[in-house]
């Protein structure tokens, strides 16, 4: 809950900074790419959290990973929060800031599963669906899930719109165990 808290703050500072800097794209593509490499890089974010490895040897590190690909504005921030002793929360921090920019910009992201991919008259039909009950900009992630056999699952945010067949079918099966011989007396 702690860490929570002062990830939020910190990445509210900078795109608070970032907006004031006129670089607001350009933190939220390089928050983006370390998240990335956070999530894909395990000994990466094993390297943040370890108390042996030295602050100038992390900032040794991710200057040598990250130099050529990140702006001033987000090297410069990262390596505040690495010798503020912060630099575990780095993917926390990437998260929130990620967070922030699609409620700054009024973007909403959605799932979509299905068993088979969808064509764009279907994508467009949800993302105007999405847009409509929102009236925020659609940024569409779609999956495909075989065992959900046919239909589609829809999640926004804490909302999922589940009309797949196996759970049609789940349903139907729990109606058929009830038994419908019990006296209810």
């Amino acid at each position: 809950m702690i860490s929570s808290k002062i990830t939020k703050r910190y990445a509210k500072s900078l795109i608070e900074l970032s907006i004031e800097r006129g670089q607001l794209t350009n933190s939220y593509n390089d928050l983006v790419l370390v998240n990335k490499v956070c999530a894909e890089n395990s000994d990466f974010t094993l390297m943040l959290k370890s108390p042996i490895i030295g602050t100038e040897k992390k900032l040794a590190i991710i200057n040598s990973i990250f130099s050529n690909q990140l702006s001033k504005l987000t090297l410069l921030f990262i390596e505040i929060i690495t010798k503020k002793k912060r630099e575990s929360l780095l993917s926390s921090i990437a998260e929130n800031f990620v967070e922030l920019y699609k409620t700054h910009n009024k973007i909403i992201s959605a799932s979509v599963i299905t068993s088979v991919p969808i064509d764009n008259t279907i994508r467009d039909k949800i993302i105007s669906l999405v847009k409509k009950n929102t009236e925020f900009e659609v940024e569409l992630n779609e999956k495909i899930n075989t065992e959900i056999i046919g239909g589609s699952i829809i999640n926004i945010g804490d909302y999922q719109l589940d009309s797949s067949v196996k759970t049609q079918l789940q349903n139907l099966k729990n109606s058929y165990n009830k038994n419908l011989f019990v006296k209810d007396y």
